[in-house]
């Protein structure tokens, strides 16, 4: 089920989105052209909510700023319209290549001596025209060993990760990029005041193309085509889309590429690439968070400015014949079936994507859509969704359902499509269509609020030649269609012409086999620097204060008539609210509240159907729920404060009348049942939750303490809803997050009945973590790569060493530039993704842990499990690279803002942990005195020498299994056993 979307009303959504924007009249949204004291010309649109400054410098590059103070920090994104649907037909997967070599540096940083290492590197890019040429399979193995050699004696000049590491030494975060169709976009989020540092660093990024460390990220691409073998979403998309676009790239040429095409890349053609589309003109910066626009543009025209010019095209993309009958497709795989139907429509900025928009808010919203109510809420599948796409070219309307156990595929199918003919036949309230333009209003507001959120929908917005003024105008254009056009619109579009695609389970025969090419570790040079880095390093940023909370004064106290306690924080942003009921008992204490609380989700009242109370609640903007945790239980209600009090009549009118129903209790068991035989079918939850959790508890554990069947059919639903009905007489709390404190606390004392006397909860039971090491647990499963996790208990929480554990993690195992992404992915090449932490327990009392991940092809695993092995064993030192990770760590607390809600959420985490104030002001201080003998002695008592358990996941016919018994004594462990869904004998 896809997010909630709360609503509000419309007249209060116009103000408060129209509050930050111009003056002009409402519904003016022209877009008009003006000067700043600069003299830079940019593009402003009228009642825009975003205050978007939309800059062109004179070379072409479109400057997307905005501006917003909430902390001192900025999004950022460097997007490019270019992607995979512009890979040559001989070479695709080019583009997402591309994206990973722009993180190898260029003439200026990432070398030790450029004028030598370009010579090795001419080599290269010779030996792999010669490899790709070669049709003997003998002779392109010697290419290839000719290829690994050279490339050695290149990586002796090159300084792996020097992008990585400036860009982590002034505190970004979430540095990466993605590929996709018709976009390569590049992600930092940066301290506002590093701005010129990382303009200055991009700049010289975008200036040219490097391919250094050539084979070794080929191999590391390699793997992450195998991830996607192992993904069985992925491969179902990749089917809907085959069938959607026969001749169009959208369908015929995956971001990835083919592995044909991977095992024989062109240097050449990689560097034509870049320099076609890597052009000013093609090309957007995008800023948003604590800037000035003035000072911001002039930075960025120094620095991008300089980027040339150069006339580009893209290539005319084939058209796409109307598809005029269903067209089926299977997908085969070890995840738990479903079935998907996809329509094909007009593409971005079309009247199809305002219609399509519509018709898929009518028929799933997360709480009152056809979908919502006729398949979820009746529990008629075990879940259903829908959701758009608009591109370039096309869009497409894709539904997914997932059947019931002794359900068909066709049978959900069915169901899905009667949902549709119910669109068609215009079988929803007249209300709707207003209430899911608010809706989704009120979402946008919400991604207006959030940095990350609003960048995206810039970015989005370049890359599909979307003029804003048609971006902020959208939801009013919804708006004005009625439900007769809409219904026409349905009739029309939805029609046999769409794309069916089974996933069943099974076998998988187009998997490809990829083999070790035996890759000799290259050399990552830590200890070396560039001359561009060292003048980098010397640049000294404006200084930015770190701001520590006063939970005392940020978080103030008031109570309910009946002697409740009631925490609160002042919105100050808008009129929306978040009301929580908190007790401080979970099903530890009762093993049937969780079960309780799912099943409430089912349920109506005297008065309304369960259907028609999720409906009010729609009509009112606010959303509700239950909780339950181990140890902790939540109802909650959130949407626009002026209806606070009505929904709260609703949530108490529900938690108080709820009515019991057998055959609804009945279908919540079944769907039960059936989530545990799909969450059994995937690999991440197998490892990071049924072996990870076997490893710390055994079979004591909270995972494994679940009914069986036999005993969900026994309990009564009537007790059930007692449970939840006799939770109000418990000892319990309240938050709340607004704007009107006094109104709230009305409304709870009207609406929220109590005893006079709460109880005292219930004894938790308690799980014992139990001593790690040299045990192996596999579970054997049908997939490509291997995953594997080291894991170690150590020492119990200690607040005086989450310094040393930051800084620890930040060098060691986590992000781009630490030892052991260096080393596992970087240097030899036997990951796509690797990393490893020192995890502090979130509780007082409980205990951190050391662990280790690598994800590799089975034939890679042995050698793996040696350099994670030697890694976790001793620790490489490197003073250069400790200091940036230090001064990462710094950069990043002085950047940290807590506001707004999470002020309260904070604070209970702290509490968690026995802390009563903002230990990050320690944290802070400690930081900067830590030297790295501190954290080589950290490393040698929390980390080395440590016996650890190993969590093992993959295929036992390609795993060997004689290495994984040198890490101890092996022990193969049946997926229902791990859940307890079954108790099966552990097979030694």
């Amino acid at each position: 089920m896809r997010r909630i979307h709360l609503l509000f009303m419309f007249a209060f959504l116009t103000v408060l989105i129209g509050c930050k924007g111009n003056s002009s009249e409402k519904g003016d949204y022209t877009a008009e052209k003006q000067t700043d004291a600069n003299n830079f010309n940019y593009e402003k649109v009228n009642n825009d909510p975003t205050g978007l400054r939309l800059y062109t410098l004179e070379n072409g590059l479109k400057v997307y700023l905005s501006k917003n103070t909430d902390e001192p920090k900025i999004q950022t994104y460097i997007a490019v319209r270019a992607g995979s649907n512009y890979d040559p037909k001989e070479t695709t997967g080019l583009a997402h290549y591309l994206e990973h070599m722009l993180f190898k540096g260029t003439e200026e940083f990432g070398t030790a001596d450029w004028e030598t290492e370009q010579e090795y590197l001419s080599q290269i890019s010779d030996l792999y025209e010669e490899h790709k040429a070669e049709a003997d399979a003998d002779k392109k193995k010697d290419v290839y060993r000719k290829i690994d050699s050279v490339s050695l004696e290149a990586s002796k000049f090159a300084i792996a990760n020097e992008y990585d590491k400036m860009t982590a030494s002034i505190g970004a975060q979430g540095t990466n990029a993605h590929t996709w169709f018709e976009e390569t976009v590049y992600h930092n989020k940066i301290p506002s005041n590093e701005l010129n540092k990382w303009l200055s660093l991009e700049g010289e990024r975008f200036s040219q193309l490097v391919l250094r460390l050539f084979h070794t990220e080929l191999e590391a691409v390699f793997e992450e085509f195998n991830r996607g073998q192992d993904n069985d979403y992925r491969k179902i998309y990749a089917s809907m889309l085959k069938g959607l676009f026969p001749n169009h790239p959208y369908g015929q040429q995956s971001t990835i590429g083919t592995a044909e095409h991977l095992k024989n890349p062109s240097m050449i053609a990689i560097h034509n690439y870049f320099n076609k589309y890597y052009v000013p003109n093609n090309m957007a910066l995008i800023l948003v968070g604590d800037i000035n626009f003035e000072e911001t543009i002039k930075k960025v025209n120094e620095t991008f400015g300089k980027l040339e010019n150069k006339e580009v095209s893209h290539p005319t993309l084939p058209k796409e014949e109307p598809i005029t009958s269903p067209i089926v497709n299977e997908v085969f795989g070890p995840t738990s079936e479903s079935v998907s139907v996809a329509f094909r429509s007009q593409g971005v900025g079309t009247e199809e994507e305002k219609l399509m928009t519509l018709a898929d808010m009518i028929l799933a919203n997360g709480e009152a859509g056809l979908i919502d109510l006729n398949l979820n809420q009746k529990q008629a599948v075990q879940n259903a969704s829908c959701s758009p796409t608009f591109l370039n070219d096309y869009g497409y309307h894709s539904f997914t359902g997932s059947p019931k156990e002794g359900q068909t595929l066709d049978e959900v199918k069915d169901l899905l499509l009667e949902q549709i003919e119910k669109l068609k036949k215009g079988e929803f309230e007249d209300w709707m269509i207003e209430a899911v333009v608010n809706d989704l209003k009120l979402s946008r507001t919400r991604q207006y609020e959030n940095n990350s959120a609003l960048a995206s929908m810039y970015y989005d917005a370049f890359i599909h030649h979307e003029d804003w003024a048609n971006k902020v105008k959208f939801l009013d254009d919804l708006k004005k269609i009625s439900k007769q056009q809409l219904v026409d619109f349905a009739n029309n579009f939805y029609t046999n012409n769409y794309v069916l695609t089974y996933k069943r389970k099974g076998e998988d025969k187009s998997i490809v086999k990829v083999e070790n090419p035996g890759i000799t570790p290259i050399e990552v040079n830590r200890d070396m620097q560039s001359d561009y880095v060292k003048q980098f390093n010397t640049e000294v940023s404006q200084d930015l204060k770190p701001r520590f909370v006063d939970y005392k004064n940020e978080i103030k106290q008031t109570t309910l008539s009946s002697g409740i306690n009631v925490d609160y924080v002042e919105n100050k942003n808008n009129d929306l609210f978040d009301l929580n009921i908190i007790f401080d008992m979970g099903s530890d204490s009762n093993k049937q509240l969780s079960l309780a609380v799912g099943y409430l989700d089912f349920l109506g009242t005297e008065k309304l159907s369960p259907e028609n109370l999720k409906k009010e609640f729609y009509k009112l903007g606010v959303s509700y729920g239950v909780q339950a945790q181990g140890d902790k239980s939540y109802v909650y209600i959130s949407g626009l404060n002026e209806n606070l009090d009505k929904g709260l009549d609703l949530l108490e009118d529900l938690w108080d009348h709820s009515e019991a129903n057998e055959e609804t209790y009945k279908k919540y068991v079944e769907k039960i049942l059936k989530d545990r035989v799909d969450s059994k079918t995937q690999k991440g939850n197998i490892l990071w939750n049924g072996l990870f959790s076997y490893a710390k508890y055994g079979e004591n554990s909270r995972l494994r303490n679940i009914f069986t069947a036999e005993e969900l059919y026994a309990i009564s639903p009537t007790d059930l809803v007692n449970l939840l009905k006799d939770l109000k007489s418990y000892k319990q709390r309240v938050f709340y997050y607004g704007k009107d404190v006094d109104a709230a606390v009305g409304a709870m004392n009207t609406a929220h009945s109590v005893p006079e006397n709460l109880k005292d909860y219930p004894t938790p039971i308690e799980y014992v973590e139990k001593e790690t090491g040299e045990q192996v647990y596999f579970t054997d499963y049908d997939m490509v790569q291997s995953e594997l996790i080291f894991l170690s208990k150590g020492k119990q929480f200690d607040p005086k060493e989450l310094a040393l554990s930051r800084v620890f993690n930040s060098y060691f195992g986590s992000g781009l530039s630490s030892i052991v992404f260096q080393e596992i992915r970087e240097s030899k090449s036997l990951a796509y993704s690797a990393f490893a932490a020192y995890s502090d327990a979130s509780k007082k009392g409980d205990s951190n842990y050391i662990y280790g991940y690598v994800g590799t092809q089975a034939n890679k695993l042995p050698q793996a499990v040696d350099a994670m092995l030697e890694l976790m064993n001793n620790m490489p030192e490197a003073d250069k690279q400790f200091n940036s990770a230090k001064e990462a760590v710094l950069k990043q607390i002085a950047a940290e803002r807590i506001t707004k809600s999470n002020i309260f959420w904070s604070y209970e985490r702290l509490k968690n942990r026995g802390l009563d104030y903002d230990n990050r002001e320690e944290i802070y201080n400690e930081v900067q005195n830590i030297t790295l003998k501190d954290l080589s002695n950290f490393f040698n008592t929390n980390i080395k020498g440590k016996k650890y358990t190993t969590l093992v996941i993959g295929n036992k016919k390609d795993l060997n299994v004689e290495a994984l018994k040198k890490l101890g004594k092996v022990t193969e462990l049946d997926v229902d056993y791990l859940f307890n869904y079954k108790i099966t004998p552990v097979k030694q």
